[in-house]
């Protein structure tokens, strides 16, 4: 006899080796050891979860002669038929592929007779969305009321293409996505029993590709099996033979990406592409390390849900701190749409490029949390003196010709007034009007730098807090007011409030006391809201900037 796929040589024979679906299994048991068995059953779930394996074990059950605690005994001759698939008791249809009228008519003059042998006829409908009008109208007397020996046993993927009238007529159950560590597990077991050697962490990769469908984890077994017959298969082998790529790829690439570092992402693309890694695997791959990240960013409480390795939980904690949600969210959003362009393009390779020198380069887009990353970027180089920013003598404008394209160009083709004071026309977008206390002014145009030197969870917190003070000069504390409810653990500790004055007072050079309160604390901060106003606040910029190489 010719080989056996590992999903067809060990699919569940019985309601005790399924795996995942503990909810339905135990349900169904008890129905039958009650005998309180429906006419209709509806099993609805994504593919490979075990909709159609449960449906012929169920059939098994309710016709086994030797039934033991609601499971089929799998030795009487009923059992080994159906198994075989010999049975007249037990009618598979592919809706699929018999979708009509005149098929379901069928069905309806067969139920008239009963069962030769056994006890009920089972009739397993997969695909049943397929089904057209006509068919599913002329089912639905026979769901309704089919003899007492009749049980119907209707599978989908998509329950919501199905009519009310049929949903209504059986008893629903749906199949869960089957969790990676349960997926694992089994591979484990499976393969000790065909003695194949293999790494936990190649078996923990195939079962996160899967995406909670055993028959696809088991698919993907048997095709890395199969390329390293004979050998251990390990991680390498594994990303190998489906075309993906190692995480640490990933955690590279986002720092370039962080960097601006077009030339470097490139070079890396290229190495993958040599290597021959399929590019809408790396892409779907790299969109899901990012929401790693972005979960991680959310709560400290998400980290379960991740499911990586120690090592990379530490190194996914470092990038956390070195990039904002918001910038987050517009790498996921490209990468997301790059995923549907890819899937009917030719040049996948040139969509992906493009899409990774939008990250590099925010100013390509227009929206808002670009605008918000420029911003940054500008920031970071005002900080490092990257920047010069010449100011202009009181009621002058100095015009300054276009830098062309990039960061560099930002503010390329306008002008900053002065107001006499020192004070650029930079400071006059960065702040109110309205002087405050001039130490204050300090700490607040250092904000985003201050905040660079806070840690963990502290740091990500004051990321959308907002700086503020008294306006009238009669109260010199800076008052720190978070966006949401996240800054409550921080209003009241003293360690908290400790290491943001020590870290603004070796900045300034003096010491300044430091109030954290929440949004409805706002009144105790008297004075007026020192922030950058993106909508508004560009189309007034007049920047004479110079690049210092």
């Amino acid at each position: 006899m010719g080989y056996t796929a590992l999903y067809r040589k060990f699919r569940p024979d019985s309601f005790a080796s399924v795996k995942g679906q503990d909810h339905i299994v135990k349900t169904l048991k008890n129905q039958i050891m009650a005998d309180r068995i429906g006419h209709a059953y509806l099993f609805c779930g994504t593919r490979g979860t075990g909709k159609t394996t449960v449906a012929k074990i169920l059939a098994k059950a309710v016709n086994c002669e030797h039934p033991v605690d609601g499971n089929p005994c799998g030795e009487c001759e009923t059992c080994k038929a159906i198994a075989a698939g010999t049975s007249m008791n037990v009618i598979e249809i592919d809706a699929a592929s018999n979708n009509g009228v005149d098929n379901i008519r069928e069905i309806r003059e067969e139920v008239a007779y009963s069962p030769t042998t056994g006890k009920y006829k089972v009739y397993i409908i997969d695909e049943v969305h397929m089904l057209s009008i006509g068919a599913f109208n002329a089912l639905l007397k026979t769901l309704e009321e089919p003899p007492s020996y009749v049980i119907f046993i209707l599978a989908t993927t998509e329950a919501h293409k199905i009519p009310i009238t049929i949903l209504s007529r059986c008893q629903r159950y749906d199949f869960k996505r089957i969790s990676i560590n349960t997926i694992s597990s089994r591979l484990m077991e499976l393969m000790e029993k065909e003695n194949v050697e293999v790494e936990e962490r190649a078996i923990r990769y195939i079962a996160k590709k899967a995406d909670g469908s055993m028959r696809d984890a088991l698919s993907l077994l048997d095709q890395c099996i199969a390329f390293y017959l004979g050998q251990k298969l390990t991680y390498d082998h594994v990303l190998d033979v489906l075309g993906a790529v190692d995480t640490e790829v990933f955690s590279r690439f986002l720092r370039e990406i962080l960097k601006n570092d077009v030339a470097q992402v490139m070079k890396h693309l290229e190495e993958l592409v040599m290597q021959g890694r399929e590019l809408g695997q790396f892409v779907s791959d790299f969109t899901w390390y990012l929401r790693n990240l972005l979960l991680l960013k959310s709560s400290e409480e998400l980290e379960e849900v991740l499911d990586v390795s120690s090592d990379n939980l530490v190194l996914l904690k470092e990038e956390a701190g070195m990039v904002r949600e918001d910038t987050l969210i517009r790498f996921i959003r490209v990468f997301s749409e790059l995923s549907g362009q890819m899937k009917f393009s030719g040049s996948k390779r040139v969509l992906l490029e493009v899409a990774l020198i939008k990250l590099c380069r925010p100013q390509m887009e227009t929206d808002e949390v670009s605008l918000l990353e420029r911003i940054r970027m500008l920031e970071k180089k005002l900080e490092s003196g990257m920047i010069a920013v010449r100011q202009t003598p009181p009621g002058q404008r100095m015009q300054v010709p276009d830098h062309g394209t990039g960061e560099d160009a930002f503010f390329g083709g306008l002008d900053i007034p002065g107001d006499g004071n020192g004070a650029s026309g930079m400071d006059a977008l960065s702040f109110e009007e309205k002087a405050a206390p001039e130490d204050l002014q300090r700490v607040m145009s250092m904000w985003p730098s201050i905040v660079a030197q806070t840690t963990g969870r502290f740091k990500m917190t004051l990321i959308s807090a907002v700086p503020k003070y008294n306006a009238a000069g009669e109260d010199n504390r800076l008052f720190v007011v978070f966006s949401d409810f996240m800054g409550e653990r921080y209003a009241n500790d003293p360690e908290a409030k400790k290491q943001l004055e020590t870290i603004i007072s070796g900045r300034l050079g003096k010491e300044v006391e430091v109030k954290m309160v929440l949004p409805d604390e706002e009144h105790l901060a008297p004075g007026r809201l020192a922030k950058i106003n993106v909508s508004d606040g560009l189309s007034k910029i007049h920047a004479d900037i110079e690049i210092e190489e």
